[in-house]
């Protein structure tokens, strides 16, 4: 998982990873940009979003069934996945959902 998250890292250019390890991958593709959430949202995390023309090889390591799809990951570890199911959609309490865990790691520090 660790060596596949360093893929994902080097893949993406653009992907900053955060000093506490912890970072929001948005899985998706052109067809389904209008159901993407803003990852802006999320505090404390680095995020990125992975388009599946561009990184098939990750979807496939990384087992992605639906589109879109948010995992959080802690130190290249999964935490959460958010899956958007048949309808296309991500639940509308996506961003709480991942938002608590990321939270909740970070509480666990102290």
């Amino acid at each position: 998982m660790r060596l596949l998250l360093l893929l994902v890292l080097l893949v993406t250019q653009s992907f900053a990873q955060d000093k506490s390890g912890i970072s929001v991958v948005q899985f998706s593709a052109a067809f389904v940009e209008s159901n993407e959430i803003n990852l802006k949202q999320l505090k404390d995390c680095s995020s990125e979003t992975l388009h599946m023309g561009k990184h098939a090889e990750v979807f496939k390591n990384e087992n992605i069934k639906y589109l879109p799809t948010l995992i959080l990951y802690h130190n290249g570890d999964e935490i959460i996945r958010v899956e958007s199911g048949i309808s296309l959609k991500l639940p509308e309490d996506s961003v709480i959902i991942i938002q608590d865990e990321i939270d909740k790691i970070l509480e666990s520090k102290f």
